[in-house]
């Protein structure tokens, strides 16, 4: 008789070999073909609704790896909600506007664009946008991301345009909305205001100058040392190219202050940087008198080359932390500076064009770059005796996001949402109270930049974006943005697209019969300047959650990079909260950003830039979605062909523990031949409370969003506790039982549990395997496993004490394992089952080994185990077990020609002399 044959060995046509480069795509197509988010979305109308909303990535080039982890992170838990029983939709979007595109446009035009209007160049970024649009959906596809591809929102649809203009036109009704001259972050470069999201730091290297101020005003009566002295303040400054914007000297009004004597001058400096002072400028001086910062309140002193006074005002921004304690204040040039002219007075002096350059009739420096001009102010503070001392710093500056280039401060007319009106602030900064943030240092960052950021500058000066819906009238000047005339003009743009601004006159924007308010005339100007895109985004809540009837609002879930706190996250609140009172969000979760494997930053240049596409057909999309649940996302994240290769391998792991299992339920059908758990043996119960304990942990990591602890569970069980211990064990219980036998069906009972388990906790990470898997196995199921749920939790399956006789047995199963490997190498035995095993142990061990008597070489995986309460001669003597010993010798009898097993009682059975009593009772 062929013994082979009647061995239930595995079967399945499951692949070893996972060979995802391939298969992905045919998943996928798989996916499309069968409408699967369609059914996932009707299988959720009776649901409760998850909304995670989708941040728009900007439509310009391909994906990076950024995008794929943000992408594949949002995923996981999409599909882990629906498997909790919600109904958790997902529409994409992208961000159509702003000036990357344009300039790209700008660039691919070349001389061309000098011709073109600028409604030809609109459309022009149009189509540039749609081209990345298709390419990026397909690649976020690619990655296994099920969502609403066919119907994504953009912010440059017409809808969406419209409802962009109607959201600034609340602003307008509720008076948050106005126009003014302030300082803005610009970059000269892009001739353009920059939003705070757009602002870059980088170090730069900067001159540092000292420069002295002389104090036109006797304050000798309220310090008498100082008489018939020439005084003078000194100021310290990194951007000299201000100073000719310069109108006043800041001073703290709790600070003292000190009169030095230094070259027969007076020089007076903060008394708390006086040391510094004189160290950083190589000087000697003596401390005349030290008085108060009252003394030299709203003093005058001169401008170094112009012929005008720099007034001494008391500030409370002025520190101890650098420079003199006297600060120099250009209110055209920085927001401390301008909100303390306001507060005084002054004037908003800004002498600098549009494109950095000084006005062409500003004295010494007309037309020249401000940036490149700082060496002729220099020159010209020394050649007047003004310049104390002077050296290069490296500091961290601003830069424009876009092109890189350093930028400036600069006031310039632009229109503003205010932080105060409507206590916009206030109300933003409680809303902030009200939402969950993970992690939960993400709400000291974003509390800390409202509270402390200036009015939201939301007009930019270029063409692709959409408009700010403002008039100015022509006969008088006056600025109107009206509520019911934005309202107006946004259902305009809703039905012909915001193209329409640039293409239609003032007249037919306007609803019949509009006034100016100040003088009565009825001809308009258009605004042209177009609308911050962090605006856009922000309003998405309005434009994409409200309108949607599959969707609501408030978000459960905004999820980007730490970045988004100064960017969509800050936005979208200011926007909801000024308009509706109330966060766009209940939850915030934000991950780091992905460096290489030595932890340095993503860079062409040092050429570890990870594209996805090259991960895809090197590994498949499937590891890297391993790769964004293996790593704790709340740090920056590494990547590296070193980690990719180990995740692989891990991979492998769970793929081979499927595969195992599949093969070896191949004839079981869950619904005839499952055992149930009264009947089953006690280490076929271990295995079910194992499981219990892995659902348990993994099931806590998707509701508290912790996928790299799921992602170790999940491996640790594939490894630890199924290969190398339960499946190990099973294997002569499965191979070689009677077929229908209570002992085999009940291993199969198990072994389809924890795969059924196994493939519906990996389902949100490892969606394509988890649905090739899902297809294979018996039983009555979903289609997909995406159609599925989370197994359910089952805690009449936990047996502490039963569990803790068996990490007994696992404690004593090691170490018989170190002494077989121990006979091995002695070539006492070969395979473990060549062995006989004798244990000596205490009485108490003894007696409990006993009660185990019968599963022992199975659990040992050797052919017999005999106990007594002493051995003599050599023995391995356990390390880990007290008063234990093993002896390993090999087995006696012959080797049974089906299991592998040596047994004394070979040949009693005629028929099958060549088997043991064992396997004689499944054959027969």
């Amino acid at each position: 008789m062929e013994y082979k044959e009647t061995l239930n060995l595995p079967v399945t046509e499951f692949p070893m070999k996972a060979n995802l480069a391939q298969r992905e795509p045919e998943i996928l197509k798989k996916w499309d073909d069968t409408g699967l988010y369609g059914k996932i979305e009707e299988k959720g109308k009776t649901r409760p609704l998850y909304i995670l909303h989708d941040g728009p990535p900007y439509a310009n080039g391909h994906i990076h790896i950024g995008h794929a982890l943000n992408k594949i992170l949002k995923d996981v838990i999409l599909k882990s909600k629906r498997m909790e029983g919600l109904s958790a939709p997902y529409v994409p979007g992208w961000d159509c506007h702003g000036l990357p595109i344009e300039l790209q446009v700008e660039k691919n035009l070349g001389s061309k664009k000098h011709e073109m209007s600028k409604l030809a160049m609109r459309r022009e970024c149009r189509t540039y946008a749609e081209k990345f649009i298709a390419i990026q959906r397909d690649e976020f596809k690619r990655l296994g991301v099920l969502g609403d591809w066919e119907n994504p929102y953009l912010t440059m649809n017409y809808e969406y345009e419209g409802l962009t203009a109607a959201e600034l036109a609340k602003f307008a009704h509720n008076g948050g909305l106005y126009r003014g001259k302030k300082p803005v972050h610009w970059c000269s470069s892009c001739v353009t205001a920059l939003a705070e999201a757009e602002v870059e730091y980088a170090d730069h290297t900067s001159p540092s100058i000292y420069v002295k101020f002389a104090l036109q005003d006797d304050i000798s009566a309220a310090v008498p040392a100082l008489a018939g002295k020439r005084v003078y303040l000194v100021i310290w400054t990194t951007t000299p190219w201000t100073i000719p914007a310069n109108l006043a000297i800041a001073i703290h009004p709790d600070f003292t202050y000190a009169a030095l004597e230094v070259n027969g001058e007076v020089l007076i400096v903060a008394e708390g940087l006086k040391d510094a002072f004189l160290a950083a400028n190589k000087l000697e001086g003596n401390v005349l008198a030290t008085f108060t910062a009252q003394v030299l309140e709203r003093k005058r002193c001169k401008h170094p080359f112009y012929d005008r006074d720099s007034i001494v005002l008391l500030g409370e921004h002025v520190t101890l932390e650098a420079g003199t304690g006297c600060v120099h204040t250009a209110p055209g040039h920085g927001q401390e500076d301008y909100e303390l002219a306001l507060k005084e007075g002054l004037e908003i002096y800004n002498p600098v064009d549009n494109h950095g350059k000084y006005i062409g009739n500003l004295e010494f420096f007309g037309g020249q770059s401000v940036l490149a001009a700082n060496p002729a102010v220099i020159e010209k503070l020394a050649e007047v005796g003004a310049l104390v001392g002077q050296a290069n710093i490296t500091h961290s500056y601003p830069h424009c996001w876009r092109c890189k280039k350093p930028i400036i401060f600069r006031a310039t007319e632009q229109w503003f949402i205010s932080m105060e009106a409507n206590d916009l602030r206030k109300n933003a900064l409680e809303a902030i109270n009200s939402v969950q943030w993970i992690p939960r240092w993400g709400k000291e960052r974003i509390y800390g930049m409202i509270e402390n950021r200036p009015d939201w500058c939301i007009s930019r000066q270029r063409s692709w974006g959409v408009p700010i819906t403002a008039f100015s009238c022509t006969a008088c000047g006056e600025y109107l943005a009206d509520g019911a005339i934005m309202d107006f003009v946004a259902e305009q743009f809703k039905q012909h697209s915001a193209d329409i601004w640039f293409d239609w006159d003032a007249a037919r924007l306007m609803p019949a019969g509009t006034k100016c308010p100040k003088c009565g005339a009825t001809e308009f100007q258009k605004e042209m300047d177009i609308l911050d895109v962090w605006f856009d985004s922000g309003v998405s809540h309005a434009a994409v959650l409200e309108p949607n009837p599959k969707l609501s609002s408030p978000a459960d879930m905004y999820l980007e990079g730490s970045d988004q706190h100064r960017g969509w996250f800050h936005s979208s609140l200011l926007e909801s909260v000024g308009t509706r009172g109330v966060a766009p969000y209940r939850n915030v979760l934000t991950h780091g950003f992905v460096v290489d494997g030595a932890g340095r930053k993503m860079s062409k240049s040092v050429g570890n830039v990870v594209a996805p596409e090259e991960v895809i057909k090197k590994f498949g999309g499937e590891i890297l979605r391993l790769w964004v649940a293996a790593q704790d996302y709340r740090d920056d994240i590494r990547i590296s062909q070193e980690i990719l290769t180990r995740l692989s391998e891990a991979y492998r792991r769970i793929r081979n523990t499927c595969r195992y299992i599949l093969g070896n339920i191949h004839d079981f059908d869950p619904a005839r031949d499952a055992v149930e758990y009264g009947q089953m043996p006690e280490l076929d119960r271990w295995a079910l409370h194992q499981l219990e304990l892995l659902k348990e942990k993994v099931l806590t990591c998707y509701g508290e969003y912790e996928f790299h602890v799921l992602y170790h569970a999940m491996n640790g069980f594939c490894t630890v506790e199924m290969s190398a211990f339960y499946l190990d064990i099973l294997k002569d219980r499965v191979y070689t039982s009677k077929k229908g036998s209570v002992e085999r069906r009940s291993a199969q009972t198990v072994m389809y549990r924890i795969l059924d388990t196994l493939v519906r906790l990996m389902a949100p990470v490892l969606s394509f395997t988890a649905d090739e898997v899902w297809g294979y196995m018996p039983g009555e199921r979903e289609e997909s496993v995406h159609l599925a749920e989370f197994p359910a939790l089952r805690p009449e399956w936990k047996d502490e004490q039963l569990v803790e006789r068996w990490e007994r047995i696992m404690k004593i199963r090691a170490e018989v394992s170190k002494a077989l490997e121990q006979a091995r190498v002695a070539k006492t035995i070969g395979h473990s089952l060549d062995a006989a095993v004798a244990i000596a142990a205490e009485p108490e061990l003894l007696g409990f080994l006993k009660g185990y008597a019968l599963e022992l070489p199975a659990i040992f995986i050797v052919s017999s185990v005999t106990l007594a309460e002493s051995l003599e001669g050599g023995c391995y003597v356990a390390e880990g077990v007290a008063g234990m010993k093993v002896r390993v010798t090999a087995a006696p009898g012959e080797k049974c020609e089906r299991c592998w097993c040596y047994s004394e009682e070979l040949g009693t059975d005629s028929e099958h002399p060549t088997i043991c009593p064992k396997c004689l009772a499944a054959v027969k």
